[in-house]
This record gives C-alpha cells, structure tokens and sequence, in this order.
C-alpha cells in the first residue's frame, strides 16, 4: 500500500462521544514503505506485535517464514530508531518440542512490558501444515529481561486454550493475543472460532489475569466483538478501542468500537483503508491509569502486488494522520 486514500479526514466528536450517532465520523488510514522488514523475495513477514520504545529504539515482533500462512513460522524481531528504517535483529522465539502444544509453529506475536521484564505472547500449533491442515492453535507467553531476549517459555503449556464446549465462540482455536493493563489487571483480548466455522466467522473475547503470566480467565461476558479477523486494540481514555477489518458482521465491520468498561463495545468511527493485521505503538508503556488519545502510526502486513519483490506477506507501515488523533481525544 504505497498510496493515500483520501487527504481528508473528517471527526465530529471524540470517540467516547458520538456512540450511537446517526452520521459516524470517518476515519481515513495512510500507508507507506518500510526498510529492512519490507518485501523481500522468499522471505514471509506477517503478524506484526504492538511496538515499543525502549530508550530511543523501537522494537516490534513477527511472523517469520517461508510460505504465505503464519502456520510454519517462528517469532523474529526488528529493532528502529524512526520506525520507518527497520534492522531485522533475528529469531527471538523458536517453534517448542515437536509434538508438543507450539512444536509445529509459533506466531502472531504480542508483547507487555510489566514488573520491570518484557513478555512475549505468542500462538503456537502442534499440527504441521499439510494438506488438509486444520489448526489447533492455543496461546503462550515468554519472559525476558531484556526487549533483545533470551527469551524463556512460562510454564508448561499454553496460558489461553480453546474451549471444551462445542457451543462456544473460542471451541475451535484462540490465536492472535493483544495486553491492555487497567486497573491492577492484565486484559488479553483474543479471536477465537467456534467448531464447525469459517475464519469469516471469527469474533473476539477478553481473558484477565492479576499477573502478566496468569493464569486468565475467560470473562463471562465473552465473545466481546462479534467479529474481526485481527485483534487491534489499544487504551483511550478510561477504555478500550478496537479497530475493526473486513471481517464480521456488515454493521461493525471497517470500523473504530469503544468499551468504557472493557466490555461492551459500541461503534464510533467509520474507517476506510484500515491496517490488515496491525499492531500500533503503545505509547501508554502499559501504564495501568493511561487516560491518552489514539495511537500514531503502527506496523501490518503488507499485501503482494503483481509484479512486486514477493508473492508472500510482507511489512509495512501504517499512520493516522494528526488531524484524527486530535479529534479522537
């Protein structure tokens, strides 16, 4: 996505404001190029974390492979001081012992900086791709010291699993993790799909912990987006926003949703041209009484153009202009 889509962006109220307005504002999102974690023949990057500052020096977390899907991959990371020129540092999570829960694939990374380390939220499968492929997928967390690793795998097995009743949103698999602190607690929101349903019916459900490595606990109140194919969400305010893809019911799709409480969710923005499969820069360093405005700028994947460096996913970088920011807060 090298172009803009529109040079206007249009905001009526703030978003805790304009919940259940007739003419929602729109929100337009602009896409660039990025150096040293872009296109790349034979090379797949995808699933890019939130994104951090430490000290002067961006970091953000990956999906790195060879083929399309994140489902025979393993977590690298790249370091930045401007965030558009990027240095692939190298592989920071391998795949766990095969046959194990994450021995197939580990991806979708997320980070949370908390208690003075950095922890690494990741999916893992046990499944080898194959034809006929049907993911097992489940959600793990590691700890370091250092944003640069070693990296160290908590505890035994994965801290969010699918569910064991058929019925339920996340019976199926859970994957694509994202940590909001409030409130002396850790809100990790996920997607998960239901046995016997598409990607296009996957939604989004929030479990809560005291502590960075748990355990979480499923909220009853789950799934809490009844759609969205990429958990992206961040802090504002006393709550939450979520921005919303392609996928889901038309009502909330390529949209902005706000949770004063976390959980109930309502629509604010329109958005045209959103990120695909983003992750934004956490300037709330994870503060637990964080009352800011929007994100900036964040990282997604790119989409192969006919004719480009590479048929498979890529990185790239997406911004939120000035104007919108300002009018979000």
């Amino acid at each position: 996505m090298k172009f803009l889509v529109s040079n206007f962006v249009y905001f009526l109220v703030s978003l805790t404001a304009v919940a259940g307005s007739a003419e929602l504002p729109t929100v337009s999102v602009t896409h660039r190029a990025v150096e040293g974690i872009g296109a790349t023949p034979n090379v797949m990057r995808r699933d890019p974390s939130d994104i951090i500052r430490v000290d002067d020096t961006y970091y953000v977390w990956y999906s790195r492979g060879k083929i399309s899907p994140g489902y025979d991959a393993t977590v690298w990371y790249a370091t930045s001081s401007d965030g558009v020129h990027w240095t692939e540092q190298g592989q920071a999570l391998a795949k766990g012992t095969p046959g194990d829960w994450d021995g197939a694939s580990v991806f979708t990374p997320n980070i949370l900086v908390a208690e003075g380390r950095y922890w690494l939220f990741y999916t893992g499968t046990s499944r080898k791709f194959q034809k006929g492929f049907n993911p097992d997928s489940k959600i793990g967390v590691a700890v370091s010291e250092s944003p640069d690793g070693p990296w160290s795998r908590v505890g035994d097995g994965p801290v969010v699993t699918n569910s064991e009743h058929k019925k339920d949103f996340d019976s199926h698999l859970v994957d694509d993790a994202c940590l909001i602190a409030r409130e002396g607690k850790y809100w990790l929101y996920y997607k998960g799909r239901q046995l016997g349903k598409g990607p296009g019916q996957t939604q989004m459900g929030v479990a809560v912990a005291k502590d960075p490595q748990g355990p979480y606990v499923k909220h009853a109140a789950n799934p809490v987006i009844p759609g969205n194919h990429e958990v992206l969400v961040w802090p504002q305010g006393g709550g939450v926003a979520a921005m919303i893809g392609t996928t889901g019911p038309k009502e909330i799709t390529n949209s902005i949703m706000y949770a004063a409480d976390r959980i109930r969710f309502t629509k604010t923005h329109r958005v045209i041209s959103g990120p695909w499969a983003g992750g934004v820069y956490r300037a709330d360093d994870f503060q637990m009484d964080y009352a800011g405005g929007p994100p900036r700028w964040g990282i997604e994947i790119g989409r192969p153009v006919k004719g480009g460096a590479t048929r498979l996913p890529f990185l790239q970088r997406f911004e939120i202009p000035e104007a919108s920011q300002q009018s979000m807060r």
